[in-house]
C-alpha cells in the first residue's frame, strides 16, 4: 500500500506508542502529546503492554531478537485503529521495517503490514492526517530553529509538518539553521560503536546551533534531543533542544 493509500486517521481513537526513551527519560513529552490530542477532541488510548519497537536489535543485526520484541508490539497494539508516536525513528521502524522483518513469516506478515499502514509520527498525524496546522497556541516572542532528525526526514519525509505547526504559534518565529538536515551523530548504537565520529558530528551540530538565530532548537526525536543537549551542556551552552510537542503544549497553556 502506497503512502497516499493509507487509511485516513480522522475520527478514530489514537493508541499512543510513547517509545522507550520518552517513557524512561522524557515522560512530560508523552503528556504533552496527550494534552494536544485531547485538545483536538481525539480519544487517546495507551496500551499497557507496549515495550520497544525493536529498532536497536534490528539495527544491530539481531533480527531474531528483533522479531520477539516486534511481536510484543503487534500484540499490544492489536486493537488499535490509529497508532501515533512522537518519534520519527520509531515510526520509521514500524512503517518500513516491520514488513521486511516478517516478510518470510506468514503468521505475522499481514499484521506487520497492517501496523505499518496505521502508524503515524506525531506531527505527520496532525498535519497530514488531520489537516491541522494551527492549534491556537501562544508564546512570548520566541525564535526557534529546527534539527531535522534523520529517520523522520529521510524515512518519512518529515520536514514541513513541524515547521507549519511552530509557525502557527503566536509569538514564534522560525529561523532556518545551517545544516538543519545534518545528522547530530547519535544514530542509536552508532554513537557507541563509532563514538569518535559521533562526537565530531555532534561538534558540528553544536557549532551550527551556536551560529543560529534562535532561542531554542526544535526536533521530533528525543534521541537526537538527548545527544544535542548532552553536547550543549558539556560545552556550557545555554540553549537547549526541545521536542516540538512540548513547545506546542506550552503554547496551548499560554493561550
Amino acid at each position: 500500500m502506497s503512502e497516499d493509500q493509507r487509511p485516513s486517521p480522522k475520527f478514530k481513537p489514537v493508541s499512543l506508542f510513547v517509545t522507550c526513551i520518552v517513557d524512561a527519560i522524557y515522560p512530560q513529552t508523552g503528556v504533552s502529546v496527550v494534552e494536544i490530542l485531547e485538545h483536538l477532541g481525539v480519544e487517546v488510548r495507551f496500551p499497557m503492554g507496549q515495550t520497544c519497537c525493536a529498532q536497536p536489535a534490528y539495527n544491530s543485526g539481531f533480527w531474531e531478537d528483533a522479531r520477539v520484541v516486534a511481536k510484543q508490539f503487534l500484540r499490544a497494539f492489536a486493537d488499535a485503529e490509529v497508532i501515533v508516536t512522537p518519534s520519527g525513528s520509531c515510526a520509521t521502524m514500524v512503517r518500513h521495517y516491520y514488513p521486511e522483518l516478517f516478510k518470510d513469516d506468514p503468521e505475522w506478515r499481514d499484521q506487520a503490514i497492517w501496523a505499518s499502514n496505521i502508524t503515524w509520527e506525531f506531527t505527520e498525524y496532525l498535519v497530514d492526517g488531520l489537516g491541522v496546522t494551527d492549534l491556537g497556541a501562544k508564546m512570548p516572542p520566541t525564535k526557534v530553529a529546527f534539527h531535522d532528525a534523520c529517520h523522520g526526514l529521510r524515512g518519512l519525509g518529515l520536514k514541513g509538518q513541524a515547521r507549519q505547526l511552530a509557525e502557527s504559534i503566536d509569538g514564534v518565529t522560525v529561523n532556518e539553521m545551517k545544516g538543519a538536515d545534518q545528522c547530530c551523530g547519535f544514530g542509536g548504537l552508532f554513537s557507541v560503536k563509532m563514538s569518535e565520529i559521533s562526537g565530531a558530528m555532534l561538534d558540528e551540530k553544536i557549532e551550527a546551533i551556536e551560529a543560529s538565530d534562535s532561542d531554542m532548537i526544535l526536533t521530533g526525536d528525543c534521541s537526537c534531543m538527548t545527544q544535542i543537549n548532552g553536547g550543549l551542556s558539556r560545552n556550557q551552552k545555554t540553549r537547549r533542544a526541545v521536542h516540538i510537542a512540548d513547545l506546542l503544549a506550552r503554547g496551548l497553556k499560554n493561550a
